[in-house]
């Protein structure tokens, strides 16, 4: 049976359709925030079959298939390939109004030309079908980013990373920059048990010991040195739980030395911590001209025992709902009060945060980069119809979508590039409607404007592209 894609997928009116298919379509992508792997892009990776590409580290695929009913060993466990495809494949009927049931179709029609609805039915020649043409040269990895037209990846790096496959891409042109990312969450998480370990790396990428706070932070700033030199444009902050409490450097630094000690923290000490060091940070970043990037409220590894078995980021991360205004607040000023405060992007797994997020973003603009702190895109749970049109609706009630720098895939698959398409329908469509509605002229000029901004040339200009 056909799929329900269609030219017009998503568009409901005729300005909608003309903005989509005349400007929106065209657009070239920047996908400034992903989890790509950087050498299967330096080795323009074939992948062997579609659940290596579809099924291996998608958490969202992972979570639907355990709403199933489907066993651990189909999603994370040693069955084959192709069983975990068919459970998948079983899986696909059930998850109406779930994002995954139009992701899933719209990468068979894109990328391998499947117009059919997967199901037990369907699954085997599909299957078949998949991985003939993976294994073609119009399959590989960077033929997957110059189909998509992609200018830019911006991948997700922890400091102590040696960036060599990013180092051997910038010796070559092949249409798509692809930069690092600085995510420094393991050099934040004093308390956790893994900061020794982290801290060692730290002091083995940089040869040299680090006996005290001063020498670390030393070091951070060497590795952000590190990090611009390779073309980065941008840091990530995994933050739970956003936290501000004022410390000094000298407190800082004793905390430091009695986590050295092996001595317990008390929660103040451990916020005091990560308060002083993330706006040491930040100013570094301003002085790069990097944008910051803060993603909060996600309640992370819920079920312990599968935390065990498993590991992060396999499925068990939910939505959080402490209160983020006063804490983000203060540190953005902290960083404003300086005139040290980089461009912002802050994103939140709630979407009860969404009014939160657009109203702090107009307390912190200026006149040098329009739409200087941004409230960032849907993420994660919100990553659906409804999440987008309701982080865009709310966002220009409260301050401009004009400067919006617009969608990224935060996704470990280069399938998942077609998720630019999915946001630039529902974009045309809401701008779309407003038109049709008369609460904006139905100027095709300024709306393309709108669209081609928001799309592409926002994000161009705010990562220094």
């Amino acid at each position: 049976m056909k799929t329900f894609i269609t030219e017009d997928f998503l568009l409901y009116s005729e300005t909608a359709k003309e903005l989509y298919h005349h400007t929106a379509k065209h657009m070239p992508i920047i996908d400034y925030h992903n989890h790509l792997n950087q050498k299967e892009i330096l080795d323009d990776t074939n992948y062997n079959n579609i659940a290596d590409i579809w099924l291996a580290g998608d958490h969202y695929k992972w979570r639907a298939m355990r709403a199933n009913g489907i066993s651990e060993e189909f999603v994370t466990g040693n069955k084959s390939a192709y069983e975990k495809f068919l459970a998948w494949a079983k899986t696909v009927p059930n998850s109406f109004g779930n994002p995954l049931y139009h992701w899933t179709h719209l990468e068979l029609l894109r990328y391998f030309d499947i117009d059919e609805l997967l199901n037990e039915k369907s699954a085997p020649a599909i299957w078949e079908e998949a991985n003939r043409k993976l294994a073609t040269p119009e399959m590989s990895v960077r033929s997957l980013l110059k189909k998509e037209q992609v200018e830019f990846v911006g991948t997700t790096d922890d400091p102590t990373d040696s960036l060599e496959y990013h180092i051997q891409l910038a010796k070559e042109d092949f249409g798509t920059k692809v930069s690092p990312s600085f995510r420094p969450d393991k050099g934040l998480n004093i308390e956790k048990d893994e900061f020794l370990s982290w801290l060692e790396k730290l002091e083995q990428v940089t040869n040299t010991s680090i006996e005290n706070y001063q020498d670390f932070l030393a070091k951070l700033a060497e590795r952000v040195d590190f990090f611009d030199q390779q073309g980065c444009k941008s840091s990530d902050h995994g933050i739970s739980v956003m936290f501000y409490e004022e410390a000094t450097e000298q407190e800082a630094a004793e905390i430091f030395s009695k986590r050295l000690q092996g001595k317990a923290l008390t929660k103040k000490e451990i916020d005091q911590f990560k308060t002083y060091t993330l706006v040491a940070l930040g100013e570094m970043y301003a002085d790069k001209g990097w944008v910051m990037q803060l993603h909060m409220g996600a309640l992370r590894n819920n079920n312990t025992r599968m935390f065990e078995k498993l590991g992060p980021d396999s499925g068990f991360d939910s939505i959080g709902d402490r209160l983020l205004a006063d804490p983000l607040a203060s540190f953005l000023n902290a960083l404003e009060a300086k005139e040290k405060l980089p461009k912002t992007v802050l994103y939140s797994l709630n979407s009860r945060d969404n009014n939160v997020l657009a109203a702090m973003a107009g307390n912190f603009q200026n006149a040098e980069v329009p739409g200087k702190v941004q409230a960032g895109t849907a993420w994660w749970f919100n990553d659906h119809i409804d999440g987008m049109e309701d982080q865009m609706k709310t966002l220009a009630n409260i301050g401009l979508i004009s400067n919006f720098v617009g969608m990224l895939t935060d996704s470990r698959s280069f399938l998942s590039l077609s998720r630019h398409e999915y946001f630039r329908r529902i974009l045309c469509n809401l701008i779309g409607g407003w038109a049709e509605q008369g609460k904006v002229p139905k100027d095709m000029t300024l709306l393309s404007q709108y669209i081609e901004n928001i799309c592409y040339g926002n994000a161009k200009r705010y990562f220094n592209l």
